[in-house]
């Protein structure tokens, strides 16, 4: 695991991205930040990032879409997904495909760091979430 492990953050509300970036910055991670999944997939922060934080909800390819389709390409970066409507559904779909944390916006930083660290373990171990 790196020093400083690079955490990317998409989400489309850009006061929640801008916190959460503050947040990961202050907890002394790399932080990238992404409007959108597709910005991130384009983006050189891909092959480095050491952990994902996702939005459900977004415009476009959503959260839960976007770790499908890393896991489907075989980049199996540990997710942990944020969402303000949180359901059962979404969260059992979520957990099934390996997703690290599913947390409910908003979030405070103790939960924030603890799904973190679960996920840079995960990452290390090459293992997927339960």
């Amino acid at each position: 695991m790196p020093t400083n492990p690079m955490i990317s953050i998409v989400d489309d509300d850009r006061s929640v991205r801008e916190g959460a970036t503050d947040l990961v910055k202050a907890m002394g991670f790399i932080a990238n930040e992404f409007r959108d999944a597709e910005d991130f997939l384009q983006s050189n922060s891909l092959h480095g990032t050491s952990c994902l934080i996702a939005d459900v909800r977004m415009p476009g390819m959503t959260g839960l879409e976007l770790h499908e389709h890393l896991v489907e390409s075989g980049k199996l970066i540990p997710t942990i997904l944020v969402t303000a409507f949180p359901n059962d559904r979404d969260r059992t779909r979520a957990i099934e495909t390996g997703v690290t944390c599913y947390l409910t916006k908003p979030f405070n930083e103790d939960e924030l760091l603890a799904c973190i660290q679960r996920a840079l373990k995960y990452g290390e171990a090459g293992e997927r979430g339960s």
